[in-house]
């Protein structure tokens, strides 16, 4: 081969400095662009999760006042009671479901912030559930759902009829 020959194919073999700087520039911004996707993709399942758990409880206390009807579940306040042996009537089971149920939504380790549960009257024989949360963290605080929610309080709604 010719000297010319091989000093081109040297020349054309080898990665300048300046090439190798922009290819870093370049995966790290791709790399900064998948970090971010996660990050989204890991508050968005939380929030999917706060809001199945909600769903589940205020299913569950559907369910609790179906099982148990004639009793105004509007106007009951919770009681810590023994009815998980079965000594009670209709009105202390309604007391004790919503004494679970309130403490099933403000558990400590919950997914739901400064959550509470509510239970009104909808006009139609039958009850609307309620649960409210600080799903971004805010610091908000659930004081009710019906008609509307507070500023940064998220509620899930669900109508019953026993």
């Amino acid at each position: 081969m010719k000297t010319q020959d091989m000093n081109a194919l040297k020349k054309q073999a080898a990665f300048t400095l300046l090439e190798v700087m922009i290819a870093l520039v370049i995966f790290s911004i791709g790399l900064l662009g998948l970090a971010g996707l996660q990050s989204a993709g890991i508050r968005n399942n939380q929030v999917s999760y706060a809001r199945t758990i909600a769903q589940q409880l205020a299913y569950d206390m559907s369910d609790r006042i179906r099982n148990n009807p004639g009793v105004d579940y509007a106007a009951v306040a919770g009681a810590a009671n023994d009815c998980i042996n079965g000594n009670c009537n209709s009105a202390a089971l309604a007391a004790f479901d919503v004494f679970e149920w309130n403490a099933a939504i403000t558990a400590p380790n919950g997914p739901l912030r400064n959550a509470a549960g509510f239970i009104t009257n909808n006009g139609v024989n039958g009850f609307t559930i309620s649960i409210g949360w600080d799903e971004n963290g805010i610091g908000a605080v659930a004081t009710g759902c019906n008609p509307a929610a507070p500023a940064g309080i998220v509620c899930v709604s669900v109508d019953t009829i026993p």
